[in-house]
């Protein structure tokens, strides 16, 4: 008698999405399951059917619940109504789930797909939750709006050890980092800091650093430099598009949101509605979004199986209208063609691009590691930042000066960031926007000094529009000083 042993299936949350997605979720569960993927399919609904239904952030209740329950999201594009109070889906779900890294592969097809840089293998590494993606913003004046970036220790800990963790179980041999720590020497100073104290634990991966302009510069003239990129949130969005580019298309790439609870699985492309419903798109950007699903929930066997399939599609010449081209392509073919091609080669690898080969058993140890002592915080002194439309630096100085809070002493007005008093440059531009930064004065600094100054600035004419308390750890400066100061 023989015993037929049925592996265990995964459950999964899928959306078809909106425009093209139907068509591209179609044809990428037919592959998939063609080659054996393990699933349990739980549908569920969202976008602008429910962003119509009065819904601001396209998605309902108890899909929040799918969700939870299956931790796994496979998930066609979305089309996003026009105009105000819609918030962005994929925002929504990779912050409420906690979806801190966001990993996009970028590899080229030469010659198959044209680019100019034909040996390009790199893994984008993104920060997911913090940078200037908190979406904290105001105006403050009529002249000046802000947008807080914020950068956090347990934040840049975990994407940081997300990229080593990666490279190591996935056979990667050098992680770079990207910052603007020259000029953001606080936020971005911090992630670089963390990059370089994790990068001693990874003693078997190259480590490297590059400020972002150049390092961009180098990427979209060099890739192949590159291994794995890790970054903060907001390079990371641009480049991860650019990169993707470079292979030759963007309509090619998948993206993997991995948090601790709850990890999504998509096409980094949008949903394209005028091409919906003419069996025209190509599914390998969501097809490859699953990949790294399949990946991520231990089926690398059937990712592996699929990814080589779809390059011997892609090597046999077998296209869809995007990269399709005379001289290279040898049939063009719709949506659903295109996956009954890949299926058609399930169990066959290319002959002339590199076999895809996904690391088996490679464990990732991403778990939180205890921090260290909290270092001693000294309040020190406090911005204040005025609306002031009309008037001299002087002037400004002059009416702060005029009071006296004990303890306390006015020591430098700046106007964005830039030195206007003391002792200012004259060809300065300024605007309604001003801050003026108190210090103790001989002794120690406390609340009761900002509310007295913030009291003592209204009573003198002036506006305050908000305030930034200034403090020391372990002595040193946690606060930037002006240009010029």
């Amino acid at each position: 008698m023989t015993t037929t042993l049925t592996a265990k299936k995964t459950p999964i949350t899928v959306a078809y999405g909106d425009g093209i997605g139907p068509e591209i979720m179609d044809a990428t569960l037919r592959i998939i399951t063609a080659a054996g993927a393990r699933l349990d399919i739980e549908k569920i609904e969202i976008g602008e059917s429910v962003y119509n239904r009065g819904l601001s952030n396209g998605i309902e209740d108890s899909s929040w619940e799918s969700l939870r329950r299956t931790k796994v999201f496979l998930k066609a594009p979305i089309t996003t109504p026009q105009g105000g109070g819609f918030k962005s889906l994929n925002v929504t779900v990779r912050k409420t789930l906690g979806m801190y890294a966001n990993v996009r592969p970028c590899a080229s097809l030469a010659p198959y797909v044209a680019t100019k840089h034909p040996n390009m293998n790199l893994i984008i590494v993104r920060e997911n939750e913090e940078d200037v993606y908190g979406g904290i913003e105001h105006r403050q004046t009529n002249q000046v709006t802000q947008c807080l970036k914020l950068i956090s220790r347990p934040g840049s800990e975990r994407i940081v050890r997300y990229a080593f963790e990666y490279a190591r179980a996935n056979r990667r041999k050098k992680v770079t980092c990207f910052t603007k720590d020259n000029i953001m020497k606080i936020t971005d100073g911090l992630f670089h800091k963390i990059f370089d104290e994790i990068a001693k634990e990874y003693p078997d991966i190259e480590n490297e650093h590059w400020i972002v302009d150049i390092g961009a510069a180098k990427m979209a003239d060099t890739p192949e430099a590159f291994d794995v990129l890790v970054m903060p949130n907001l390079y990371g969005d641009v480049l991860s598009d650019v990169a993707a580019q470079i292979t030759g298309s963007v309509g090619l790439a998948g993206s993997a949101n991995i948090g601790d609870h709850c990890s999504m699985f998509e096409a980094i492309h949008g949903s394209a509605p005028r091409r919906a419903g003419q069996n025209m798109a190509n599914p390998s950007g969501l097809l490859h979004g699953a990949l790294l699903m399949l990946s991520h929930i231990g089926q690398g066997e059937i990712a592996e199986k699929v990814h080589n399939a779809w390059l011997k599609t892609i090597e046999d010449g077998v296209h869809t209208y995007d990269i399709y081209k005379d001289g290279v392509s040898k049939q063009k073919v719709g949506t659903k063609e295109f996956g009954d091609a890949v299926i058609a080669r399930l169990g066959q690898k290319p002959e002339k691009l590199p076999a895809a080969e996904y690391a088996k058993g490679g464990q990732m140890d991403i778990s939180a590691r205890a921090s260290g002592a909290a270092a001693k915080k000294e309040h020190v002194g406090v911005d204040i930042f005025i609306d002031r439309p009309s008037g001299e630096p002087d002037e400004i100085a002059s009416a702060l000066r005029g009071f006296t809070v004990p303890g306390t002493k006015l020591t430098v007005i700046s106007n964005r960031g830039t030195k206007v008093w003391p002792n200012g440059n004259p060809d300065t531009f300024w605007s309604d926007h001003w801050s003026c930064r108190f210090e103790a004065d001989g002794g120690t600094f406390n609340t009761g000094h900002v509310v007295q100054l913030i009291e003592a600035v209204t009573n003198a004419g002036f506006e305050v529009v908000k305030t930034e308390g200034l403090y020391t750890f372990d002595g040193a400066r946690g606060f930037s000083l002006a240009q010029g100061q």
